[in-house]
């Protein structure tokens, strides 16, 4: 029997273990054990006002609240046939671009980069690259002021609501914020050529990439999810296509296709289907890149976000250069008995939210099925592949490695602190 422990897992969030199980030399069984405690908040937003919802679905996650707002609120919308106006969704793409910057760049700098670079962390990664580290700081300074500007405040904002926005940011706050977007897309630009230089393991795999595509805009809060299979779906179909299970070792549930298939959400899976849609300066970036599409490494989601970095920067540039807030900042709204589901892309991928209302406007049901519970299977599957290195290696080399593929998902395991207990054991013959 041979035993391999990680005592914790740093730079994720939430409580989780790796389990993998030898016989005959064989690797015969991986179990991502994520034991975080239930936070039911389907079962907190029953018996609310729909206004309530967007401010509580923000507290799920301090780096993405806005997708689970956006999504929320495109949910009650439909519920109630409401169409927001072109400026409502243009702000609410900008505060969208915002929480891009913000939580990519801290992924790329700060989270996985030191992995690449064979630092213990973003501190020691600043040690010997300290304008680096400053200048990922300054990157994600830009998207946090986005937020503050549009919703209030950086975490968890709270401008937004069912039918549009409580009042609509003052134009000259908006605009001042031009000369830092300006400075970030040219910083973005550089971290893509940087990005292209690090130091990726080979592990090219077979994946479904799921994601949200529209053919006017880069696919993050309007279209239908696509699939490289060849699927479409839309979001009021998207039940009766991905489902979620529950399995024996882990508190998170586990999402796969109708056929019983992973597939993939996130940074690579835009990408690779979205990739059209891009701004003219992302665009550029990725032919300057010469990269063959679709990349299919997961530690390449790091080139993906950086991609994706040039287009949500100069994106809020444009945005921010025609914003000329003008009629009702939201929607009036008419109470009545209605369902309705929205998709939105969050920066760790596909987020869906479908609520069920009464007369009075109450939620009397709500499901949320977030990113990381989509993607909780693919990453077995890629540790499964990994696995054979992993049971050569000395334990600190595998505990390494297998943190690192984890963490190259960036998954949002949750908000508490971070484990991960890595075990490694022969099975023996039943």
């Amino acid at each position: 029997m041979r035993t391999i422990e990680v005592p914790a897992l740093a730079r994720v969030e939430g409580e989780g273990g790796l389990y993998i199980g030898l016989k005959d030399g064989q690797v015969v069984e991986i179990r991502l054990d994520i034991y975080e405690p239930p936070r039911f908040f389907e079962g907190f937003l029953v018996g609310r006002f729909l206004q309530e919802v967007p401010d509580i679905t923000a507290r799920i996650c301090g780096i993405c609240p806005v997708a689970y707002q956006m999504s929320s609120v495109t949910a009650l919308e439909k519920a109630l046939d409401v169409e927001v106006s072109p400026q409502v969704y243009a702000l609410r793409r900008l505060m969208y671009c915002g929480e891009y910057i913000e939580s990519h760049a801290l992924h790329i700098y700060l989270l996985q980069a030191p992995d690449l670079l064979g630092q213990p962390s973003a501190l020691d990664l600043a040690a010997i690259a300290p304008e680096v580290v400053k200048n990922a700081l300054r990157m994600k300074k830009i998207g946090n002021e986005v937020l503050k500007a549009i919703g209030g405040r950086s975490v968890h904002p709270v401008n937004a609501c069912v039918g549009g926005f409580y009042r609509w940011p003052d134009a000259a706050h908006i605009q001042a914020l031009l000369p830092e977007l300006e400075w970030g897309l040219e910083a973005s630009k550089e971290t893509v050529r940087w990005s292209l230089t690090l130091p990726y393991p080979a592990l090219e795999l077979d994946y479904e990439f799921v994601a949200i595509h529209h053919s006017e805009e880069y696919g993050v809060m309007h279209g239908d999810a696509w699939s490289s299979k060849g699927n479409k779906t839309s979001a009021a179909d998207y039940e009766m296509r991905y489902f979620e299970k529950h399995v024996q070792h882990s508190n998170a549930l586990h999402g796969h296709t109708a056929y019983g298939g992973t597939y993939l959400v996130g940074p690579l899976a835009r990408l690779n289907l979205n990739h059209a849609q891009l701004f003219p300066a992302a665009q550029k970036a990725l032919r300057d890149s010469k990269l063959k599409l679709p990349l299919a490494n997961p530690y390449k989601s790091l080139i993906a976000r950086a991609i994706e970095l040039v287009h949500f920067y100069d994106e809020a540039i444009q945005i921010i250069k025609a914003y000329q807030p003008e009629g009702p900042v939201h929607a009036n709204l008419k109470l009545k008995a209605g369902e309705g589901c929205g998709m939105s892309e969050a920066p760790r991928g596909l987020l869906y939210h479908r609520y069920k209302i009464d007369e009075q406007g109450m939620v009397r049901f709500a499901k949320i099925v977030p990113p990381t519970s989509q993607n909780l299977p693919r990453i077995e599957a890629d540790l499964f592949a990994l696995a054979p290195q992993l049971v050569k290696m000395e334990q600190e080399q595998a505990t390494l490695t297998a943190e690192h593929l984890v963490r190259s998902y960036d998954p949002c395991i949750s908000c508490a602190t971070h484990f991960l207990k890595l075990k490694v054991s022969e099975v023996g013959y039943a």
